[in-house]
Formats: structure tokens, C-alpha cells, sequence
């Protein structure tokens, strides 16, 4: 890409990898105790009708966050249902599923995208009062909406999947109802 080129999709930095594991408890204590990462939090997520290969689906995942420095891993373990993690899981067992990178403007990029054929193979929008993603201190983070999209990238250089983000804080005083409350 020349100086003059634009890239296709504007990026912010790397938010956070997630791997893709088949038992939650164990990976949080395999990499707590190994690689003294951590604290970490575990939630549990239910999503109700989200799109996956353009078909709405339920699923029930757990997710569990650590921040290393000012970037966040996320170990993910489908409880149930089908999603991108489930076909990862089932083709290569535990491991780097996806990279994570923040938008401006998720509808701008997914148009432009699909321009270039790669689309989303899963799809959803959550409010969390108090996401994981804002801050690594409990105390500092705050309601937000959340957008994210999983791009189909397979056959493309680099074979991992990526997420898109779009977060948009939200004010304390906002009248809002928390899909996604990962505090609770």
C-alpha cells in the first residue's frame, strides 16, 4: 500500500485476541499460574437471536478477560449453540480464534467491506454496564453499547478471524435496558 492509499477499513489498535478453549475454569488457572496473567473476570453471555451465517441463533458462551498492560485476552467457551468459536473449536481444538480491533463507524465498514466480499459470519449488538472491554480497573468502567461483527477471512492471508468493535460509552443517567450486565 502506497503513503496515498487509504486502508479499506479504518482500525484503532489491537484491542484483544481470543482463544478459543474448551474449559474455561482451566485455561483461567493454566494461564494464572503458568504466565501470572489475570486477574481475570468470567461472565457468562446468553444471546438470543444473533446472526450467524446470515441465520439467527442462540448461544450461551463464557468469556473470561485479563489484562496484560493495556491489552486484553479474552478466553471464550461455547456453553451451547453455534458460532464461529463452536466451527474453530471443532476443526482445530483450543486456541487463537480471532483478533480484535476497535471502528469508528461499524455500518461505513461493513459496507465497504462487503464491496470486497468478505462479510460478517457473526453479527450482534449488547449494552453492558460494566463491559471488561472499556477498562482493565473495575472501578473506571462504565455503561456502554457494543457492536461487534466477525469477519469471514478464511482463505485470506493470515487465516484468523477478525472482530470488529464498535463501543459507544453510554451516560451513567442513560434509560437503557442491560442486555449483557457482565458484573452480575
Amino acid at each position: 500500500m502506497s503513503d496515498q492509499e487509504l486502508p479499506l477499513v479504518k482500525t484503532g489498535n489491537l484491542n484483544h485476541i481470543g482463544l478459543v478453549v474448551e474449559n474455561i475454569e482451566e485455561a483461567v488457572e493454566f494461564y494464572s499460574s503458568v504466565f501470572g496473567l489475570g486477574p481475570f473476570s468470567v461472565d457468562t453471555y446468553t444471546l438470543e437471536s444473533v446472526s450467524y451465517r446470515g441465520k439467527p441463533v442462540d448461544a450461551v458462551m463464557k468469556a473470561a478477560f485479563a489484562f496484560s498492560g493495556d491489552f486484553m485476552i479474552e478466553l471464550v467457551e461455547v456453553v451451547e449453540g453455534e458460532t464461529p468459536h463452536t466451527e474453530f473449536f471443532r476443526a482445530r481444538g483450543d486456541g487463537v480464534q480471532h483478533m480484535a480491533f476497535p471502528v469508528d463507524d461499524m455500518e461505513t465498514s461493513l459496507k465497504r467491506l462487503a464491496e470486497r466480499g468478505i462479510e460478517p459470519i457473526f453479527e450482534y449488538k449488547f449494552i453492558a454496564n460494566d463491559a471488561p472491554v472499556s477498562d482493565p480497573d473495575p472501578k473506571k468502567r462504565r455503561p456502554m453499547e457494543v457492536w461487534e461483527a466477525y469477519l469471514d477471512t478464511e482463505g485470506q492471508p493470515g487465516g484468523t478471524v477478525i472482530q470488529l468493535m464498535q463501543i459507544k460509552e453510554l451516560s451513567e443517567d442513560t434509560d437503557v435496558t442491560f442486555v449483557s450486565n457482565p458484573a452480575s
